[in-house]
């Protein structure tokens, strides 16, 4: 029986990102049965990407999942994709849902993750005392290795990279406070109140992979507000490093847009040298790395006109909104990059290309950008 308690307490639309789920759902199942929230005040929303060699989960999740609807787990409604809209385009789909079914917050939970059965108190508490908090991330830990950390916030790096910070580092080694403002959250799990989804929007479909959570992240700050860890709220993230070179073309080519998005000219003017320098080095990493031709593409997309019609027209809004200066926006972001996999690290970046970042960072980032 639904009690006038549960009745003011906010509902939660949770969007679940299907791709392939079947490894993954049983365990969502056995999250969301346990969880504390009042699960009348909840609702699960499956959005179903087609895979490219499993195609649709559908039938599991009918056989698996949907009869559990609304009795041992939060009602769940099922949202099944003709085709792959990427994460950007899939989450939207649930939002859009959300949004028509007069939810107050969504929170996007990532295809091979689960909750902590407490988990949507904390971000709820935080979101609601502090209306000035425009995403709040939950703590990620590994699975199953729980004691180590897979994202308590994410790191922009000055020139637009963006990776998890302190990756697989022991819980125990952290003071984290029950609040605190992040450089960008992980999309992997995320909550955002619909009253700013319908002001600002949601997620950008065109990144299509990689980046968006950055973008989305970037855009709220732009627009005033902060972007949090609740240290409170635990997801578990059965994440696995991949060396796909497709990413490294979506990676690149985001990185550019969002650079382009949200500093000001006379910024991105004073960060060119820096980033040209940059350049030389991600050829070297492309031609060892066997993605040269992703490379490649990187650079016809950005030579074509219709393409910067549309990330100038980004730009445009962005500048709109904004109410913050770059430095301020600056102030979020990292002078070097660290890769998550030690597999991944270079010497020439390490010994060479980081050192140099970071004497930029000094000298330009902070000494010379004012505005």
């Amino acid at each position: 029986m639904q009690t006038n308690t549960n009745k003011k307490m906010p509902k939660i639309a949770i969007v679940y990102l299907s791709f392939h789920c079947e490894p993954y759902i049983d365990d969502v199942v056995s999250a969301l049965k346990k969880v504390t929230y009042p699960k009348d005040r909840l609702e699960l929303i499956i959005v179903d990407n087609p895979h490219p060699e499993h195609g649709h989960s559908v039938r599991y999740i009918e056989d698996h999942v949907m009869p559990l609807s609304g009795n041992e787990i939060p009602h769940t409604t099922l949202l099944p994709q003709k085709e792959n809209l990427g994460f950007a385009g899939g989450n939207n789909a649930g939002v859009d849902w959300a949004l028509e079914n007069g939810f107050d917050y969504v929170f996007f939970h990532n295809n091979d993750g689960f909750v902590a059965s407490n988990a949507f108190e904390p971000l709820v508490e935080a979101m609601e005392k502090d209306t000035e908090i425009g995403i709040a991330q939950s703590l990620m830990l590994l699975h199953p290795d729980t004691e180590l950390l897979n994202s308590a916030g994410n790191s922009m790096h000055y020139l637009g990279f963006g990776y998890c910070d302190q990756y697989r580092t022991p819980i125990k080694d952290l003071d984290l406070p029950e609040i605190k403002e992040v450089s960008y959250a992980s999309g992997a799990a995320l909550m955002v109140s619909t009253k700013l989804i319908k002001k600002f929007g949601s997620w950008d479909h065109d990144f299509f992979l990689y980046h968006e959570d950055l973008e989305w992240s970037f855009r709220l700050r732009a627009a005033g507000y902060k972007v949090a860890l609740i240290s409170n709220s635990i997801f578990y993230h059965k994440y696995q490093f991949s060396r796909s070179i497709t990413k490294f073309y979506w990676m690149e080519r985001n990185r550019y847009g969002v650079m382009l998005m949200f500093f000001r000219w006379p910024t991105l003017l004073l960060l060119l040298p820096m980033a040209l320098v940059l350049e030389v080095g991600l050829w070297l990493f492309a031609w060892k790395g066997k993605w040269f031709d992703k490379r490649v593409e990187v650079y016809k997309y950005w030579l074509q006109a219709k393409h910067w019609k549309l990330w100038l027209g980004k730009r445009k809004k962005i500048q709109k909104i904004r109410k913050v200066s770059d430095r301020y926006l600056l102030s979020f972001t990292v002078p070097g990059v660290y890769f998550q996999e030690k597999a991944m690290e270079n010497p020439l970046l390490v010994y060479f290309g980081n050192p140099i970042m970071k004497i930029y960072y000094w000298i330009v980032v902070k000494g010379l950008i004012w505005w």
